[in-house]
């Protein structure tokens, strides 16, 4: 492939097949999307790998189109990996389709080149997004401080003091006065307020405060966080019995956009000019999560001056911002007595202290299970998980190298990416029910998107190979882990092949221990009354313990998401990490861990099916299927 300030080479047999594969998988997600391509010449061209989505800026893809004509409109739709161009006229456009596809490209942010397709498009239609408005109780203020002041404040923070009020987290530097803030249970103790209060070097902002009459309590707690680019914060509601109603947040230094997602899913970008202040109360403080996407880039209005709020959807307007260091203050006013706010299914206060029962798949029902105990927990702990997995396991890695060079691979389930890079020569497409998971494969310039393993968006017969790597195992039912196979072979064209993985009940396999046990404990079998559970019984889910035998088919697996900065834990350190760093938040997830013959008898009830290979890998049983 040539560059945009090079000349073309010739290209080899083999760059012309993988080419020709690349431009297929293009071509599907285009369908995807529903964007109509033609093959005879006009002044339109949709642009595919050349959108905000995949990290290339308005300004860097303007200048590349621009020298082939001149450009009418050029539309750029937020988070997709295309964009369209109109030149003024067919001929430009046809130069531009001649010169620039198959031709590389660097994301404003990409570790690996990009290669631009453009095809023809009749006309552009693109469904105008309107823009969501603020989530209830939100509001923000511009300019809430001037330059001076702003220069000031920063100037006046005291990084280098060595006190329990300054930390050090993983994703951030942190400072808290008045009360520390305590990651271990977000919430503070009230009867230890810090010395000193907070420091003067606010006070004319939160006087300001009070004069115009944003806030009805006077602040007592600070937490300043500074953001290098690239860091982020997990979304989260600030705990209801912790703080009273409004809280406070003053951006300075940069910008950056702020998320908030209600819980029936739908997520609303504000952007937080630098020096304003964002005051959440009522609804957007205590109903709807709040977070930073950890990235380097923001996608944001072109136009200098724009207006505060959420995003516009009009494509035209959107480009790339290079985020830069920022530093928040964010105020709150203490709470001494419980909360007594309107939502009461998500404040602590109103919620029984009990620690709920394990559930069960006839109380809650198999969808609502997955989505509680698998999607859900897999949101919330995607970057702590993303940070173990990264290593290939290598039998996967040699299916995927026995594949013919410009395959079409779909990984379904492909969590954060881990295999689709490993292969170069072959073109691999992700999918994954997380967001979040899919939001650090998109950050690894993979292609993937989000979507259910039981109807992934693609046409049948489209791919030439499938992996399904520790996802079957998560459904909740037989019936539903069938159906699961059976969209893995529908993807399939005949004669293509399928590898998937499910963790084993038989974690100990023919003297070869899996790595998932202890060496110290025994790997005992489970006992007859263990195994084939029957889900549709309204028996508690067990709760597995960690890296011992499996004792059940059908269990609650625990991830530790530990507080950043913790040591490693041993028996002499554990009570004094534990006051340091406070214990680990424990999530639970669902898993059917199939026993020996069960995968294999599965894929054989299939039709069109047949099983090539089965073995034990790694803790987990394994099977290659082909199409017939």
């Amino acid at each position: 492939m040539g560059s945009i300030d090079g000349t073309r080479p010739k290209l080899s047999k083999d760059n012309k097949k993988l080419l020709k594969k690349q431009a297929k998988a293009k071509h599907i997600l285009l369908k995807h999307e529903g964007i109509e391509t033609v093959s005879h010449p006009s002044q339109s061209l949709v642009v595919a790998n050349g959108g905000l989505g995949n990290g290339v800026s308005r300004q860097q893809l303007l200048a590349v189109l621009e020298r082939c004509g001149k450009v009418e409109t050029l539309l750029m739709p937020p988070n997709k990996p295309y964009a369209f161009v109109t030149y003024s006229s067919a001929e430009e456009a046809i130069k531009a389709y001649s010169s620039l596809s198959g031709q590389e490209l660097c994301g404003e942010d990409a570790e690996q080149p990009i290669t631009l397709y453009l095809s023809f498009v009749e006309k552009v239609v693109v469904k105008e997004v309107l823009s969501p408005s603020l989530p209830p109780g939100l509001i923000i203020v511009e300019d809430f401080v001037s330059p001076e002041q702003e220069r000031t404040m920063l100037e006046s923070i005291d990084w280098d003091s060595e006190t329990s009020s300054q930390k050090s987290l993983k994703h951030r530097r942190v400072k808290h006065y008045g009360y520390e803030f305590r990651y271990d249970n977000n919430n503070v103790d009230k009867d230890k307020p810090l010395p000193g209060g907070l420091p003067d070097f606010c006070t004319e902002a939160l006087r300001k405060c009070v004069q115009i009459g944003l806030i009805k309590h006077d602040p007592d707690q600070l937490t300043i966080n500074q953001y290098e680019p690239g860091q982020g914060i997990p979304p989260h509601v600030d705990t209801h019995s912790a703080f009273e109603d409004e809280i406070l947040s003053l951006s300075l230094g940069a910008e950056i956009v702020m998320d908030f997602k209600h819980p029936n899913g739908s997520v609303v970008p504000v952007m937080l000019p630098q020096r304003s202040l964002l005051i959440m109360s009522g609804e957007s403080r205590y109903l709807w999560t709040h977070g930073i996407t950890p990235r380097k880039f923001d996608v944001i209005q072109v136009s200098e001056g724009q207006t505060v709020g959420t995003i516009s959807g009009n494509s035209g307007e959107l480009t790339l911002s290079k985020r830069s260091t920022r530093t928040s203050f964010t105020f709150r006013k203490v709470r001494h007595s419980p909360c007594d706010c309107a939502f009461p299914s998500e404040c602590d206060s109103q919620q029984t202290q009990k620690e709920k029962s394990p559930p069960t798949v006839g109380e809650l029902g198999a969808s609502t299970l997955e989505r509680e105990y698998v999607h859900k927990v897999y949101d919330d702990i995607a970057g702590h998980f993303s940070s173990t997995r990264h290593t290939p396991w290598p039998k996967i890695g040699d299916f995927l190298a026995s594949l013919p060079k410009g395959s079409l691979v779909a990984d379904v389930g492909c969590g954060n990416g881990k295999y689709l890079g490993v292969n170069k020569d072959l073109c691999m497409i992700g999918c994954d029910r997380s967001k979040n998971l899919v939001d650090i494969c998109r950050e690894r310039t993979f292609e993937a998107f989000v979507c259910d393993a039981l109807s992934v968006p693609f046409r049948a017969g489209a791919f030439d190979a499938c992996i399904s790597i520790a996802v079957i195992h998560h459904f909740a039912t037989e019936e539903r882990r069938i159906a699961a196979l059976q969209e893995l072979i529908r993807l399939l064209r005949k004669g293509g092949k399928a590898l998937i993985y499910v963790w084993a009940l038989e974690q100990e396999y023919k003297k070869n221990k899996s790595k998932y046990l202890k060496e110290s404990k025994t790997s005992q079998g489970p006992s007859s009354d263990a195994l084939g559970t029957n889900l549709a019984v309204k028996a508690p889910l067990p709760i597995h313990t960690n890296r011992t035998s499996f004792h059940s088919q059908d269990l609650l697996v625990p991830w530790h998401l530990k507080p950043t900065n913790k040591s490693k834990v041993t028996p002499e350190n554990k009570e004094q990490n534990e006051k340091e760093h406070g214990p680990d938040s424990v999530y639970h997830r669902f898993y059917h861990v199939f026993c020996e013959g069960e995968l294999e008898a599965m894929c054989n009830r299939l039709s069109n099916v047949a099983v090539q290979h089965s073995y034990h890998d790694q803790g987990n049983w394994c099977v290659i299927l082909e199409k017939l």
